[in-house]
């Protein structure tokens, strides 16, 4: 198969930029492991009835995106890039590829993972796993139901669960208390996008209705026999334990970088964040001459920034591909980056009082699930002499289970960094190869099958 655009990724960034190359004439290939066209922002959006004026934006773009003409190919599980634009996934049980003049990748976000001890045992889960469950499943949280962290996301499921009939018990906030002092400096920028700022009092507001205690924490801990039965946390000069059935955790979410960083693509720090991003130009364009990243995954921004950013790429790649005029292109992307603009300006002010959390696990702490490493264990290795996560594979095996690190890998380099005395930046990160996802030897096989069935027959 053999078409001008290969997106991965159907959420926000990728179905906008299949819509806008579609409408410039470009064949588009869509691939994504769910089931349907949205992502994990706009899960289920078509199944749902649509609350607000987003989800009612959201339903639009989806509705567009299927009347495109794009191709789109849906539990498909993308396991390899190549530079030159020839992309593997699997599907069904079988390996399938295809070749694409231009990749734009749109993979979005990961949750940052907040090593609190008992975080691996059951009945402790992320929010965002949470909200899937929500949007998907319409499960609500019931019993006694509490979330730790900080950030949006946190605020919105609070919300969201209470909508649906759900109950919390509380809601532990981790965040530093200076946090608001490094904020106020970014406000002035914050308010070129006030609907932001608007939107999170109002959910603060509607949890004070509800009744539900917001609590300054710290020092977290989740406790029981096999599973979650209480947390024992610090707040108000003392310790207090209180039953608990579920657990939720939250620190933000980060670029996923796990196709970026296996093809070779350079990447920048982001300091506010304190994680890795693909450098890419306003265009999307990364190092490589035919990969294109929008969304989250060039760089946090949100679902209206994504949406922007799919299709500032597509023009830029239509522009590439000979279909659309340098001049039409810049006329065309004008409104839409001054718009990406405006969504952006809230960032800094968010960065600032959503600073990534400052978690010394203990030693007994698991960071990479797969293999059940814990801190301890990495930092015996430090002691040893590693210097980075790459010889820490060496050392303990952290980041080569199925994940492949997509959950420890912020979490490893931190831990490794505070005990070399060290900037988490100058860590080396985990060196990542394809293929990035789980494939089975039969998967791979069918590729063989395919290549055969297309060769000549020979005279």
């Amino acid at each position: 198969m053999r078409v001008d655009l290969a997106v991965i990724g159907a959420g926000p960034a990728g179905i906008a930029a299949a819509t806008e190359a579609r409408a410039h004439g470009l064949s588009v290939l869509v691939l994504d492991e769910n089931h349907a066209p949205g992502g994990r922002i706009w899960q289920a959006i078509e199944a749902r009835s649509a609350k607000d004026d987003d989800d009612r934006a959201a339903q639009e773009a989806v509705r567009a995106f299927r009347a495109s003409g794009a191709e789109a190919r849906f539990g498909a599980t993308v396991w390899c890039v190549e530079p030159e634009g020839r992309v593997y996934w699997s599907e069904q049980g079988r390996a399938r590829d295809a070749e694409a003049a231009q990749v734009l990748i749109a993979t979005g976000a990961t949750e940052r993972p907040l090593p609190i001890p008992g975080w691996t045992l059951p009945g402790v889960m992320t929010v965002g796993a949470a909200q899937i469950a929500l949007k998907t499943g319409g499960l609500v949280p019931s019993g006694d139901v509490w979330l730790a962290g900080q950030g949006p996301l946190l605020l919105l499921y609070a919300t969201q669960a209470l909508a649906a009939g759900g109950r919390i018990a509380g809601v532990l906030d981790l965040a530093p208390r200076g946090a608001w002092r490094r904020a106020l400096a970014h406000l002035p920028g914050a308010l070129r996008a006030p609907s932001y700022l608007a939107r999170g009092l109002a959910w603060r507001l509607a949890l004070r209705r509800a009744g539900v205690p917001w609590i300054r924490a710290a020092h977290v801990r989740a406790e029981g026999e096999g599973r979650l039965e209480r947390i024992r946390f610090a707040a108000a000069g003392g310790i207090h334990v209180r039953p608990a059935s579920l657990l939720l955790l939250h620190d933000g979410v980060i670029p996923s970088v796990q196709i970026t960083r296996a093809l070779g693509c350079a990447h920048l720090w982001d300091e506010g964040l304190r994680c890795w991003k693909p450098a890419t130009d306003a265009w999307g364009r990364s190092s490589l001459a035919r990969i294109v990243i929008a969304g989250d995954g060039a760089g946090i921004g949100g679902a209206a920034v994504a949406q922007l950013s799919g299709r500032i790429a597509a023009l830029g790649i239509a522009a590439a591909l000979g279909r659309l005029a340098e001049a039409a292109r810049d006329a065309a992307a004008a409104p839409l980056i001054a718009a990406r603009a405006r969504h952006l300006a809230v960032r800094p002010f968010l960065d600032a009082l959503f600073a990534p959390l400052a978690i010394e696990p203990e030693d007994d702490t698991i960071l990479c699930r797969c293999e059940e490493v814990t801190a301890g264990r990495v930092r015996e290795a430090v002691a040893l002499g590693c210097l980075g996560a790459n010889q820490l594979k060496s050392f303990t095996r952290a980041g080569m289970g199925p994940c492949q690190g997509r959950l420890c890998a912020s979490t490893v380099a931190a831990v490794i960094a505070a005990a070399r005395g060290v900037a988490v930046r100058d860590v080396e990160p985990y060196r990542l190869r394809f293929p990035t996802k789980p494939l089975t030897l039969g998967e791979l096989a069918a590729l063989h099958e395919q290549a055969e069935a297309v060769e000549p027959q020979a005279s």
